[in-house]
């Protein structure tokens, strides 16, 4: 399996459209982060370019219209940076993540719940 492309802030913003949208115009993808963001267009059409560079999206031609889809899985994606963060924070080690989690956060009672229903399920 090759290795995923590194994704910029930014551009992970614009995956976060293409992923829920694909197949998506140009057009549409500048109008949803339009609303979103202070972006203006031109810096938006730029994200869109350095991702098909990166081979993170491809793109057809339809009439006058480029249409995009994803080349990357968004869970595959996700999974990667996840990894890539424990590594680098905690190295690699799970339990001292979730510790300075719970150390830091206030969970709610359904956010303990549904811990403990994941590692339930993985303990199976």
């Amino acid at each position: 399996m090759k290795p995923l492309p590194q994704i910029s802030e930014a551009e992970f913003e614009v995956m976060r459209i293409i992923w829920n949208n694909a197949p998506i115009s140009t057009n549409e993808i500048v109008e949803k982060l339009v609303k979103t963001t202070s972006w203006n267009p031109k810096t938006i059409q730029t994200l869109i370019k350095r991702l098909v560079t990166k081979q993170a999206i491809a793109y057809e031609k339809e009439s006058r219209m480029f249409v995009y889809t994803p080349l990357v899985e968004e869970q595959e994606y996700i999974r990667q940076e996840s990894n890539s963060f424990l590594k680098k924070y905690y190295n690699g080690n799970i339990s001292a993540m979730l510790s300075a989690f719970l150390d830091s956060d206030k969970l709610s009672d359904a956010e303990i719940n549904d811990l403990r229903n994941l590692l339930e399920k993985k303990s199976q």
